[in-house]
């Protein structure tokens, strides 16, 4: 690639092939954008890893590009979403087009004080690089390239995985196993398991080019573009003038001939014009995949990202749910290690990340279906709705060029508990990234660096403290603890009367009431915490 030099990391030859090999609490095959994030959640909450990725590099190709705020919310928490941002590039809004008349336009930033934009565009490779960068730099991440796991056993108490490198082969125990290692998962494979979903017959070319315009950074989806032949077109600007473009293949192509130079560039100079000059940075072909595992534990046996589920590209809902599967398992799995909840609180990482899962994989099956008409009926339908979308907004909400990735409202939650307040932020809902001022924090700027370390109490107005509190729990009244100036944190929770809303580790509220006891929190926390658990 023109614009960036793939790094190579270092290899070193393993001390195990020597002598003892130490039980790790957790294993992490996989070191890619989830796995990487497994590992730093695991760290920041004081859970030693081994991370095992069979490459010595990130990954080639910008691949996933489009990073959602709520997945740089939880990039900020582990303390890499600063190079990111400066790197990336920030867009809140989108354009439709229908032929050749743009017919409706849309901003996705719903929170104008909101700490980070709706999305920044930024190569997957870059992201990987900054969390490699960090995780090298974090003595509670063992990474280990060019170590590829062939073969695993498990039992009740733990996993042993044989482990293939340069040098030899060693077997590593652990407690805990993460399969972090892609669509082609090798412990998928191992362990025999496949995905249930859907696979869709047509292609779709990935073009990323190196040119110079003073475009603004918006996205931009083409129906039956002026330029043709495509039924469908899509254009995003990245990092070091890089722009990617999709283009609608259809289902009866020659892969290798389509990706050829002479064929591309005719395709890449209809867009974009014939005078602006380019050069092609990467190319490469994908077809919807709308799949999933049908669980997501399996005994001391992990799934996350794309080992777990595979969604169509449109609507950047793959490498952000696979950030937000980590998001959610990290805490639950240091709480079980730490001995404070039992092994049973990771069936709700199973629960509620499948219903992601589900909700990602419907809303790419919706957009795929739009985008690509089955039927006679189905594409007068779709062309239906692109002709009123012009002048008529109703319409615009039937428009399907992918939803675009929002964080789970874990609303059907088996942990939420109570609730009482009737403001729009509900148990199961992630906090709103709301500005806030906090005397004893005085670098918070935003609701969202108040949370994320363990479980949270906040106290509005004349709402008691609590005192008697579980060990686990933190306090914070506002006001008092938390400025809320103009009461917008208070109006979001439907607490400006007062009341208590406890948010879990991961930044989801558990529950709300009008008033609580400490009782009311110890019964919510009872199927999360543990007291007779122990070490796992």
């Amino acid at each position: 690639m023109r614009t960036y030099t793939n790094p190579v990391f270092d290899y070193a030859r393993p001390a195990e092939l020597d002598g003892d090999v130490p039980r790790r609490p957790v294993a992490i095959a996989g070191g890619g954008l989830v796995g990487l994030t497994m590992a730093l959640d695991l760290a920041r909450r004081g859970v030693p890893a081994i991370l095992f990725d069979e490459d010595d590099t990130v990954s080639y190709g910008s691949r996933s590009v489009c990073q959602a705020r709520r997945t740089l919310e939880i990039w900020d928490r582990l303390g890499v979403a600063q190079p990111m941002m400066e790197k990336g590039v920030t867009w809140n809004e989108g354009h439709v087009f229908y032929g050749e008349e743009r017919i409706y336009t849309f901003n996705l930033q719903d929170h104008p004080a909101a700490r980070f934009p709706a999305f920044i565009n930024l190569q997957q490779y870059y992201c990987e690089e900054f969390m490699v960068r960090r995780a090298a730099a974090e003595p509670l991440i063992d990474l280990r390239w060019r170590h590829r796991v062939t073969a695993l056993e498990q039992d009740g108490g733990g996993v042993r995985l044989t482990v293939e490198t340069p040098d030899g082969t060693f077997v590593q125990p652990c407690d805990w196993l993460i399969a972090a290692d892609g669509v082609r998962s090798t412990v998928r494979q191992l362990m025999g398991l496949d995905f249930e979903g859907q696979v869709f017959a047509d292609h779709f070319l990935i073009a990323d080019i190196v040119m110079e315009r003073d475009w603004p950074a918006i996205r931009r989806f083409y129906f039956d573009p002026p330029w043709g032949p495509e039924d469908s077109a899509l254009m995003h600007k990245q990092a070091d003038n890089v722009w990617r473009l999709d283009f609608q293949l259809g289902p009866d192509i020659d892969r290798d001939e389509e990706l050829k130079d002479e064929n591309v560039i005719p395709r890449v100079r209809r867009m974009i014009g014939p005078d602006t000059p380019f050069e092609i940075e990467w190319t490469s072909i994908y077809t919807f995949q709308c799949r999933s595992l049908e669980r997501y534990r399996h005994g001391r046996v992990l799934f996350v990202g794309d080992a777990a589920h595979q969604v169509s590209p449109f609507g950047a809902r793959g490498g952000n749910g696979g950030v937000q599967d980590a998001d959610n398992l990290g805490w639950k799995l240091a709480l079980v290690i730490g001995g404070a909840a039992g092994p049973a609180l990771l069936d709700s990482y199973d629960a509620e990340r499948r219903a992601a899962a589900a909700e990602n994989i419907l809303n790419s099956t919706r957009a795929t279906d739009f985008i690509t008409p089955k039927s006679p009926a189905s594409k007068v339908y779709r062309d239906a709705v692109l002709q009123l979308a012009g002048a008529f907004p109703f319409a615009r909400t039937l428009v399907n060029s992918g939803r675009l990735s929002l964080p789970k409202r874990l609303l059907d939650s088996p942990l939420n508990g109570p609730a009482e307040l009737d403001g729009a932020i509900r148990p199961g809902d992630p906090v709103p990234a709301l500005p806030v001022r906090c005397a004893a924090r005085p670098e918070a700027t935003h609701l969202i660096d108040l949370l994320g370390g363990g479980f949270v109490l906040l106290a509005f107005g004349e709402a008691p403290a609590l005192d008697g509190m579980p060990a686990p729990v933190e306090v914070l009244r506002a006001p008092g603890d938390v400025a809320d100036a103009d009461g917008a944190l208070a109006a979001a929770f439907g607490a400006q009367n007062g009341g208590h809303v406890l948010v879990r580790p991961d930044q989801h509220v558990l529950a709300s009431w009008r008033r609580a006891t400490a009782a009311d929190v110890r019964a919510v926390l009872e199927p999360v915490l543990d007291p007779e658990a122990k070490a796992a």
